[in-house]
């Protein structure tokens, strides 16, 4: 997200007439991992009195690691702000974690008290009714099973995994810098590394689908600046670095093969 187009779409909005009341940010989208300018984002919406949400669900398990904390510059200015557990953080599907700077604000927008909720330790504030910070009045116990991954790893114990699986990431990422067949198709800050072929679309389709009948590793892919992307994630708690070498000698050997002959 550019600030300078932000800025300008909500003063357009005003201008028609229209009232600019929620933006989302993101760090570490899924097709890319691309990060917004979350500082610049959030004086924005300060300035103007709109909601800032930061969506962090791919790449906040990061900020586990201190040194990986930049991706969250900014997030102070934030009024809500969500990650997803499930998708770096070993706890099975689905789970978010969700923070909002003043519940007030969610509760008064989301609440619904018909007479038969109504009960003396909600009226005391004895307790906190979660179904009044979502829409559905129901919710399953999603902490738990985030508990038990948390007690069994540590914080010590994840920190090691993402400091390896981003490293992993980093290598094959200095692997593709150095071949003249691949190159990168964005920046690759953590442990998503989104590269292609040279030769153009219809390689890297046949290259994706080629892999992944194989059985040994399955990429999925995206598309950036309009053209087909091949994705590798590195994030699972079993991964070590020969299987990453393994996929690369995969990906150059099935590439040659997937190649038009001249």
């Amino acid at each position: 997200m550019r600030p300078d187009a932000l800025a300008k779409a909500i003063a357009d909005d005003r201008r028609a007439g229209k009232v600019p009341c929620f933006v989302c940010a993101t760090v570490g989208t899924t097709s890319s991992n691309a990060i917004d300018p979350v500082g610049a984002i959030g004086a924005i919406c300060r300035e103007q009195g709109v909601w800032l949400h930061v969506d962090a669900a791919m790449s906040g398990t990061a900020a586990l690691c201190p040194e990986f904390r930049w991706i969250q510059d900014g997030v102070e200015l934030a009024d809500s702000y969500c990650f997803n557990p499930h998708k770096w953080m070993f706890t099975n599907f689905d789970c978010d974690a969700f923070w909002v700077a003043d519940r007030a604000a969610l509760i008064r927008t989301m609440s619904v008290l018909p007479e038969y909720l109504k009960n003396k330790a909600t009226e005391s504030g004895a307790v906190f009714d979660y179904r009044d910070w979502q829409i559905p009045l129901g919710r399953r116990f999603r902490a738990l099973k985030l508990w038990f991954v948390i007690r069994h790893y540590g914080v010590e114990g994840l920190q090691a995994y993402v400091r390896q699986h981003v490293e992993l990431a980093q290598k094959f990422k200095s692997w593709i810098e150095k071949s003249p067949s691949f190159e990168l198709a964005a920046p690759a800050p953590l442990n998503l590394v989104c590269f292609r072929h040279v030769g153009g679309d219809a390689i890297n389709r046949n290259l994706l689908e080629a892999l992944n009948v194989t059985g040994d590793m399955y990429l999925t892919h995206t598309s950036l600046d309009g053209r087909f992307t091949l994705r590798m994630a590195i994030g699972q708690s079993g991964t070590e670095e020969w299987h990453v070498r393994e996929a690369w000698k995969t990906i150059q050997k099935i590439a040659i093969e997937v190649e038009p002959t001249v």
